[in-house]
């Protein structure tokens, strides 16, 4: 990761770029490189920030979506921020529209990618062989279109955190307040533009998944990116990319 993790008053975040602010949620297990290519490309003529998502901080009794969603107020109030750009990763998506429900005159566009909320599936409950490496290999791998997105440090970074009883007690609480969350009759009051930019061969949240965000979101459009699973940021970032740009330049240079 070529970018520095800022500390700031209680907040973690990397902020790069000046211009329209595009904020970066990340997922359940995903990590701020996972945006790399994202702040890279879009940096040059955009104020880019990924805020750490607070799961392993947040008072275990509170820990759900909607208290991520307000330590995401909390965070834009810190930096003085109003009319953003949302721009969420299967968790991070979720956070977003339940912030974007909350606080609708904030954010001018959304972007959702693999994102949770209707439905999903994942690791399940429980995690019953997290002692074996093979085992998470295999999940992680469940994640892309190609294996060969899991990198060795990839797997090892989520062995190492669903190894750690602390870590999967307050990934499975957040798990559950997902599903608990369901977002479908919530949708149709998120009246600014989103763009949908979905993996065709996501098992995680499967296409239709992408398909009910779309009937049910009033101002929202639907990009494929083809040979793509759960995060195409990471496996197919320049058609990412490319429909991020031209979204972007369609709601903000008008």
């Amino acid at each position: 990761m070529n970018y520095e993790v800022i500390e700031d008053n209680g907040f973690k975040y990397i902020e790069a770029g000046e211009g329209e602010p595009l904020i970066l949620l990340h997922g359940l297990m995903g990590e701020l490189s996972n945006w790399e290519h994202t702040i890279d490309h879009f940096k040059d003529r955009y104020h880019v920030l990924v805020p750490i998502l607070p799961i392993y901080e947040l008072p275990i009794l509170t820990l759900g979506v909607k208290s991520l969603a307000k330590h995401l107020y909390r965070f834009l109030k810190h930096k003085k921020l109003e009319q953003i750009v949302l721009i969420g990763n299967s968790l991070g998506g979720h956070v977003g529209l339940v912030f974007t429900t909350m606080h609708q005159e904030h954010v001018k566009a959304m972007v959702l990618t693999g994102s949770s909320g209707l439905y999903e599936n994942s690791f399940g409950g429980s995690f019953p062989r997290r002692e074996s490496y093979d085992y998470i290999r295999e999940k992680v791998e469940f994640t892309f279109y190609s294996p060969v997105t899991a990198t060795k440090e990839l797997v090892d970074d989520v062995f190492k955190t669903v190894n750690d009883r602390s870590k999967v007690i307050r990934i499975l609480a957040l798990a559950k307040s997902a599903i608990r969350h369901n977002m479908a009759k919530e949708l149709g009051k998120i009246t600014i533009p989103v763009s949908l930019i979905w993996g065709k061969q996501d098992k995680v949240t499967p296409p239709d998944v992408a398909e009910e965000f779309h009937e049910l979101l009033p101002n929202s459009e639907l990009n494929w990116v083809e040979e793509c699973g759960h995060a195409p940021m990471m496996e197919q970032p320049e058609i990412f990319n490319k429909y991020l740009n031209s979204f972007l330049d369609r709601i903000l240079l008008k």
